[in-house]
């Protein structure tokens, strides 16, 4: 009998009870190393056993040339990506060849892997539809057997380290082909200058990505005198070295024993046991900031620390520029290296601090153990939520450690941890990285049957089978009912929601209900055949919570209403990230939500003059957050043609045009003066740091397709520059009707927001299904509203 993809051995299993770390290296006066790593060389290829549930690993430095990735690469013809539970991705790699022939790889695990698809080319595209169609015919072969659409999600460069850090001092084993394509993704990661890691892939050197990757790729077993490691090293210790590695990247360390839990600022776990009235309580905090909080309060609170072994005792001395014994840790609670300050301090947080680090030293221990134990039990409430998948990867390694101390390797609470570590590790081109979440399904797959519909695609008979697919998937990704521990967990209500990555995590968010909701009303509504089957009941529980949502001033807010006061960004202990410590409005998130309740309302009479009364006011913020120049700024993806494209289509929505309103008019005026002399639009993360629009190198066909749907939104009379952005969008696709990845497109965790006056840093992230959700969706609807010749 042939065996299914579940019947195969993945070659994950995470529930060993034992890691044995790489043997140490010595520490000379002279900041040189000695290797007693012989046995590990920079190459490292993955070899069939006669047991196909082992993997042999050949180390021989002659197989491959010195430039070669630290540990090799594994072979990519054996992982295969598999689909389970409304959305769970998880990479398998198959040990023998009966594996690999009773479960194929797909066109889709070749596409991610970067392997040749041997997909047939495209008839030449003579119009936009002709290439919309040539973009469909490709992407239909990346569709998951589910319906929706996988994908990277990576991009930033501080959570590999969480994953890794956390395996490693819970004594979970780290798979031997997870520690080849962790070591060979940041091999090729690696600034090719100074051998060093910024805060995501396009950013420069920091202390924070390089200590913490540094100090992955010693855990995966990358000896430390390996020339890339040499390299690294150097630019860290240029950079001043560990200790003045920002507050996240100190918690990491101290996790690891490589860092004294006395060079950090306090993180009271007390603060729970607060009134929940009190402005300053930690349930008014940005729903990212406070599940952190909530796990690192715990761990700081427990003084939680790895045992030393040779490799800690190795790392204490390679991270540092001055012998570990001899650094005064309390000294290093505000040194903070310049290049990774973009958010200093506040003398109210400085003073907080020393007011909450007095308590500290005479602190009343029964308080502090009901503080400990109240984190432990939100965290425990956390996990039981979202499944353990978590809000995100920081939170969910925190609490994987948290749980692993008080319950050890065995409990059901770990089993079920270590089972959903499998999703956030994505298996790509270039190794294997950590996820954003465990990815993001529901907000790339509402994008294209958003574009499927308005390019009149969905309705084609060669499309039927996919689309179908398509609203089975969103219908059962619709979150259904509250969270179990709603009331005591401070989460806000989600039934109705759409999510935006999965029904198991849990999460709602304002912007990704709006564009769940518009995705199956527009499927519904304009494809016959599809049937109905997301029930307007269930469409009047999306508009039932969406309206909860809005906020005083009018606008949306990601995950939930805004809680806590603005002054609370005064005790921001984040030096890399900024305005994180509650929740704001965004243009973004509004405008979602303003266009889902707009169509909403053309096929459904409930609760008109509520929907009514909250687009009216959710307008005033859209036009209140234009700029002086005509432009939005966006927070979630690179970044005024991003926002910008959005806030035309809500305005568009309600009657306003180029022709008819200054908003729109200034709108569309401000992106054309931004047009390339190729005719597209180039935007780069830049922008996001600075609050100017800092254009790239070259265009990009991402925020072209942006543009392009804009001008069409508002009817721009200039057709002639709309006509040469899509020639643009033509002529980069390749001729098996794909395009090819260009620069990062998104923005993470809204560290971006520009503040007047001062620079920002964003967490960039990649958003790969952008380039065939929006290019399509560019040609398809201006072949439906321009004239063509």
């Amino acid at each position: 009998m042939q065996r299914t993809p579940s019947d195969c051995h993945s070659g994950l299993d995470l529930d060993g009870t034992s890691v044995h770390p790489p043997k140490a290296v010595t520490h000379s006066h002279l900041g040189t190393f000695r290797s007693d790593h012989h046995h590990r060389s920079s190459a490292v290829t993955i070899q069939l056993s006669h047991n196909p549930n082992t993997i042999q690993l050949s180390h021989n430095p002659n197989i491959m040339p010195p430039n070669a990735p630290p540990l090799g690469q594994t072979d990519a013809s054996r992982w295969r990506l598999r689909v389970s539970d409304g959305g769970r991705h998880v990479w398998h790699y198959l040990r023998d060849d009966a594996e690999c022939k009773a479960w194929p790889q797909s066109i889709e695990d070749k596409y991610w892997l970067g392997l040749p698809t041997e997909l047939p080319q495209q008839p030449a595209a003579k119009t936009p539809l002709d290439a919309a169609t040539n973009g469909l015919n490709f992407y239909r072969h990346l569709q998951s057997n589910d319906g929706h659409w996988a994908g990277e999600y990576g991009g930033p460069m501080f959570l590999l380290p969480g994953i890794i850090i956390g395996m490693y001092v819970t004594k979970t084993p780290i798979p031997e082909e997870w520690k080849i394509e962790v070591a060979r993704y940041l091999w090729n990661r690696a600034d090719k200058a100074d051998g060093g890691w910024g805060i995501h892939i396009e950013g420069c050197s920091t202390v924070f990505g390089t200590a913490l990757n540094y100090t992955v790729l010693r855990i995966v077993g990358v000896p430390a005198d390996h020339p890339m490691m040499v390299k690294a090293r150097g630019t860290l210790h240029k950079l001043g070295g560990a200790a003045g590695i920002p507050s996240w990247g100190k918690l990491w360390l101290a996790i690891l024993n490589c860092y004294e839990w006395e060079g950090m600022n306090p993180i009271p776990p007390e603060l729970w046991l607060l009134p929940d009235w009190m402005p300053i309580h930690p349930w008014r905090w940005w729903i990212h900031t406070r599940m952190v909080y909530i796990p690192m309060g715990y761990l700081w609170g427990r003084r939680f620390k790895a045992p030393l072994d040779p490799l800690i005792e190795s790392l204490r001395q390679e991270l540092y520029v001055q012998p570990y014994e001899s650094i005064n840790w309390p000294a290093q609670r505000g040194n903070i290296a310049q290049v990774d300050v973009f958010f200093p301090h506040t003398k109210t947080l400085k003073a907080l601090m020393g007011i909450v680090g007095a308590y500290d030293n005479c602190h009343i221990p029964p308080l502090r153990r009901a503080g400990i134990k109240r984190a432990y039990e939100l965290l425990v409430l956390e996990d039981e939520n979202t499944s353990y998948q978590c809000l995100g990867p920081v939170n969910k390694m925190l609490n994987y450690i948290a749980r692993w101390d008080v319950e050890g390797h065995d409990s059901h609470a770990m089993r079920m941890h270590r089972e959903k570590l499998k999703d956030f590790m994505w298996i790509g081109a270039e190794g294997m990285m950590m996820t954003g979440t465990n990815g993001s399904q529901l907000w790339d797959t509402s994008f294209i049957a958003q574009a499927m519909v308005d390019s009149g695609l969905a309705a084609a008979a060669e499309n039927r089978e996919l689309t179908k697919k398509l609203l089975h998937w969103l219908d059962e990704c619709q979150i259904r009912d509250n969270p179990r521990h709603h009331a005591s967990c401070y989460r806000f209500a989600t039934k109705g929601a759409w999510p935006f990555s999965t029904k198991e995590q849990g999460y709602v968010v304002s912007d990704c209900t709006g564009e769940g909701l518009k995705a199956v009303i527009m499927l519904q509504e304009n494809v016959p055949y599809l049937g109905k089957p997301v029930s307007r009941e269930r469409m009047h529980d999306a508009v039932d919570l969406l309206l909860t949502m809005q906020n005083p001033g009018g606008g949306f807010a990601s995950y939930e209403t805004i809680n806590g006061p603005g002054l609370l960004e005064l005790i921001n202990p984040a030096e890399v990230f900024g305005d994180i410590m509650t929740e704001y409005a965004y243009p973004e998130c509004t405008t979602s939500v303003v266009t889902a309740l707009l169509k909403f309302t053309k096929i459904d009479d409930y609760r008109q003059h509520d929907i009514a009364k909250t687009v009216q006011s959710a307008t005033q913020y859209i036009l209140k957050a234009q700029r002086d120049d005509g432009s939005w700024f966006g927070s979630w993806a690179i970044c005024f043609t991003y926002a910008t494209m959005f806030a035309v289509e809500s305005l568009s929505l309600a009657g306003n045009t180029y022709d008819n309103s200054d908003a729109v008019r200034r709108a569309c005026d401000f992106l054309a003066s931004k047009q390339m002399d190729d005719g597209g639009w180039g935007e780069t993360y830049k922008s996001c740091e600075t609050g100017v629009y800092t254009p790239a190198a070259k265009s990009q066909v991402v925020q072209t397709a942006w543009v392009v749907i804009t001008l069409l939104h508002a009817k721009y009379p200039h057709t002639d520059r709309i006509k040469k952005a899509v020639r643009v969008i033509m002529d980069r696709q390749l001729p098996d009707g794909s395009w090819a990845q260009e620069q990062i497109e998104g923005i993470f965790n809204r560290n971006c927001t520009y503040l007047e006056g001062a620079e920002s840093v964003p967490s960039a992230i990649s958003y790969p299904n952008y380039k065939f959700s929006f290019t399509i969706w560019a040609l398809g609807k201006a072949a439906r509203e321009l004239e063509w010749n």
